[in-house]
């Protein structure tokens, strides 16, 4: 497959942009070789500045529950531009969403919106400490939390595939205040609370992690996690910026039946756009200005254009309620893959919540940041780039997720799945 003007772009693309990327896991540091550079999507299809068209699994890290170029989110984008991009002033579609957003969490008694999941977060830990009066956060190993400093430590996503989970910039009187323990590990939290209970601010946790690859919570994990920060007088904090809206219309949060005191939103709220939420219990929320003393604003938060795309993705989720047909697509898609990794003898494990998965070169179960990592990462590598010649686009990372869409027809799949049985005839059994 010749990729020569996405080479060629990405070799002047790295004398305009850090590493030829605005964001790092786009540059295949993971996986090795050139990025694509992509032109366009259409549903579930990707076509790259070569014209070469890939079975996307990516799907904008998650953000295109609807698939690319939706037909009603992008007449809403364009009806929402003629009117004017930005007016630094509200408008009646901010509340269109808002009354949105809260039918699907009824724990959003208020929220502010903001313009990405790492602003959602960084917001979300500073009413925290302010409403408590406290100043240690509590974070999972293998958790991304966004580029905020205190979170910045151990993290998933991007860090973890660039082996580099601690970040150059931080002081370390800030990291001193953040404390990070192993995913599913409840007798270490315990622990923790028993000796610093009176300290501590929140815990923050992706209800289902994303960004180690999928790693679903053990029964009773998020329960006590919920118990322990009541009776300790500290907040939960469930960053749903991926798990909002893609498990149900009401996040995994819904799911579990878990009410955390404040929820980050980000991706799918924003139909694809730039837009992200925080929000939660009116007491706590009441602490940011103009209400209260804890300063938070942005010029192009709640923007109509990216209003106007949550509005219509989450109208469509709500009216059409996919969720029951992709969990069910998605458990047939990756059963398939199994039993084709099993009929050749290669050591695999999925995990999958919903219409998310992750795909692990490992022989053993996956359930916190130390299993993870001892997949098989260079194999992954290899499968990945096998894939992307037979045209299909998996997450350029051993330690992302992959997401299914509702433009993800069984047909399409089966061509997908084609790809994977002769890319998997092409590795080392493991």
């Amino acid at each position: 497959m010749k990729v020569k003007k996405s080479e060629a772009l990405f070799k002047k693309s790295q004398d305009v942009f850090v590493g030829g990327v605005n964001s790092p896991v786009r540059s295949f540091k993971g996986v090795g070789g050139s990025p694509r550079f992509i032109s366009r999507g259409q549903g579930a299809y990707l076509w790259d500045a070569d014209g070469q068209r890939y079975i996307d699994f990516c799907h904008s890290w998650g953000a295109s529950i609807l698939g690319h170029a939706p037909t009603a989110v992008a007449s809403a984008v364009a009806r929402a531009a003629r009117k004017g991009l930005s007016f630094g002033a509200p408008t009646e579609l901010e509340l269109e969403l808002g009354q949105l957003i809260q039918k699907a969490f009824p724990s959003i008694g208020r929220m502010r919106l903001v313009s990405s999941g790492t602003e959602a977060v960084m917001s979300a830990i500073r009413v925290a400490r302010a409403a408590t009066q406290r100043e240690v956060i509590v974070k999972f190993a293998g958790c991304y939390h966004g580029h905020v400093d205190s979170l910045l430590v151990k993290a998933g996503s991007g860090a973890l595939t660039l082996s580099a989970p601690d970040s150059a910039g931080i002081p370390a009187t800030l990291a001193q205040k953040t404390r990070v323990l192993p995913f599913n590990d409840i007798e270490a939290v315990k622990d923790l609370f028993r000796r610093e209970g009176q300290s501590i601010a929140a815990v923050i946790v992706e209800p289902v992690a994303a960004n180690m690859g999928v790693v679903l919570p053990r029964q009773g994990f998020l329960e006590e996690l919920r118990a322990l920060t009541a009776a300790h007088s500290a907040l939960l904090i469930f960053d749903e910026v991926i798990t909002g809206f893609r498990l149900t219309f009401g996040g995994a949060q819904t799911v579990y039946k878990i009410t955390p005191d404040l929820t980050c939103l980000g991706k799918i709220v924003g139909g694809g756009m730039p837009l992200a939420a925080y929000g939660g219990r009116r007491d706590i929320m009441d602490w940011v200005a103009p209400l209260g003393p804890v300063y938070q604003a942005g010029t192009l938060a709640g923007n109509p254009v990216a209003v106007s795309a949550g509005i219509s993705t989450l109208t469509y989720l709500k009216s059409r309620s996919p969720y029951k047909a992709l969990d069910q697509l998605t458990a047939w898609f990756t059963e398939e893959i199994e039993e084709l990794a099993r009929e050749i003898g290669l050591s695999i494990r999925i995990n999958r919540a919903g219409s998310m998965w992750t795909l692990f070169f490992n022989n053993a179960p996956v359930v916190d940041l130390t299993s993870a990592q001892r997949s098989n990462a260079p194999l992954y590598a290899t499968f990945f780039h096998h894939l992307l010649e037979r045209g299909v686009y998996f997450p350029p990372s051993a330690f992302e997720a992959a997401f299914l869409t509702t433009a993800h027809s069984k047909a399409i799949l089966k061509k997908a799945l084609a790809a994977i049985e002769k890319t998997f005839k092409k590795l080392p059994l493991s």
